[in-house]
């Protein structure tokens, strides 16, 4: 069953029908998705004692006051170790994974360095997807390793290739899924098993899908990390990051690190855009997925074009993984050229709505050459073994009209 065929995901129904997928729509306070993503969070701004604004307000303050020493008179005394704007983005946050517990940090790769800091010493071992985001990567080999954390690379579509590779010392399963940029999925619910038996923890990065399309924590993930810069803030204007998480030591562990260890917290107007951009994050993951499929779907009939990667498809290998696991398929599709590094720097330098840059998860529709661009920075051996070649490029689709889209990427192969 291809996206296309789900009632609600045509990206032209003003319905969702997300609670037909196991009824994750609905948190433990009773509200849907749409309502959280809206309201949670902004009740100290606009509830009994708030100040009556109708959104969060910036709170700038690098120091609060004290009535009398040791007794903040308002509950903050420091804005690295709490800030109004803040807790009203996490409060969000949490809610939109149905969780207890929200961080958030300066990026992305803050997130993922304070969340490992905060479960990792000398000695333990990081199985981790094979196919990974590139700065993660980096952030393993080039400064874990130096700490004697030793990381091993797997083949995580396999459930039982991660099984054989357990150890007593294995202390964190590291994933994404969906994957970057090849879009390859592990089974989480599957390797949250294999954690408990290991006495591991399991990280999953959700970035490509949101909250809204997949929410680890419910098929047993112990936390989940985002960069917020992407899907969750939606507008290219804000670089952020978040860990989320039901396991109350966790949580204390990783606001230890961020607050005393690292100070990586997300400045109070980056909260604010995040807070903003989370209140249109289910209609905005509809268009993107929508467009996002209809973009695959002319991909795999275009001539130049010899591999599509997008979830889905019926001919993506993990599309079964994908229905089963996914309220939807996201809005990131990666294909690859009849040809090599030249080609696909002609074919982005003959597009007119596409931008080429770097990122994901805007409303607009950026486009990049991962060898040129994201992955420059990885070996070439690396790149080799991930998969990443040069004819491969990635596709963020935006919101806009769809047709405009595939117009666009057809002038530009004609022009090939």
């Amino acid at each position: 069953m291809d996206a296309s065929d789900r009632d609600g995901r045509d990206g032209n129904d003003d319905g969702d029908d997300r609670n037909d997928r196991g009824g994750s729509d609905e948190g433990d306070d009773g509200l849907g998705f749409e309502t959280r993503a809206v309201r949670a969070g902004e009740e100290s701004a606009s509830g009994p004692g708030g100040s009556g604004d109708i959104v969060t307000p910036i709170h700038l303050a690098s120091t609060f006051v004290a009535d009398r020493p040791g007794d903040p008179t308002h509950g903050y005394k420091y804005s690295r170790l709490g800030n109004p704007t803040r807790d009203a983005l996490e409060t969000r946050l949490a809610a939109l994974d149905d969780a207890r517990h929200a961080s958030a940090f300066a990026s992305g790769t803050a997130a993922t360095t304070c969340f490992c800091l905060s479960v990792l010493e000398p000695g333990d071992r990081v199985l981790a997807f094979d196919s990974l985001y590139g700065g993660t990567r980096v952030l393993f080999d080039d400064l874990l390793a130096r700490f004697g954390i030793e990381i091993e690379y797997v083949d995580a579509t396999d459930p039982e290739i991660v099984a054989s590779a357990m150890t007593p010392e294995t202390a964190l399963l590291w994933m994404e899924t969906p994957t970057n940029p090849l879009l390859k999925l592990c089974d989480i619910e599957a390797l949250a098993g294999l954690a408990d038996e290991g006495d591991a923890t399991l990280a999953v990065d959700n970035t490509f899908a949101s909250p809204y399309f997949q929410q680890p924590l419910s098929f047993g993930a112990d936390a989940v990390v985002y960069s917020t810069t992407k899907f969750l803030n939606g507008h290219s204007d804000s670089v952020g990051g978040a860990v989320v998480t039901n396991d109350d030591a966790l949580a204390e562990a990783v606001a230890f690190v961020q607050e005393y260890g690292v100070g990586a917290m997300l400045a109070p107007f980056d909260c604010y855009l995040a807070l903003r951009g989370a209140k249109t994050l289910p209609v905005r993951m509809r268009q993107h997925e929508h467009n996002a499929l209809e973009i695959a779907s002319y991909l795999r009939e275009e001539k130049r074009v010899t591999e599509v990667y997008y979830p889905g498809l019926e001919t993506h290998p993990q599309h079964d993984l994908a229905a089963r696991q996914m309220e939807g398929f996201g809005g990131v599709v990666s294909f690859e050229i009849d040809g090599g590094t030249e080609e696909a720097r002609t074919l982005l330098g003959e597009l007119e709505l596409f931008d080429v840059a770097v990122s994901l998860g805007s409303v607009e529709s950026l486009i990049e050459h991962p060898v040129s661009m994201s992955a420059s920075y990885v070996s070439e051996a690396e790149r080799q073994a991930a998969g990443i070649t040069e004819s491969l490029i990635r596709v963020p689709v935006g919101i806009e009209r769809t047709e405009d889209l595939i117009a666009d990427l057809k002038r530009a192969f004609e022009a090939l």
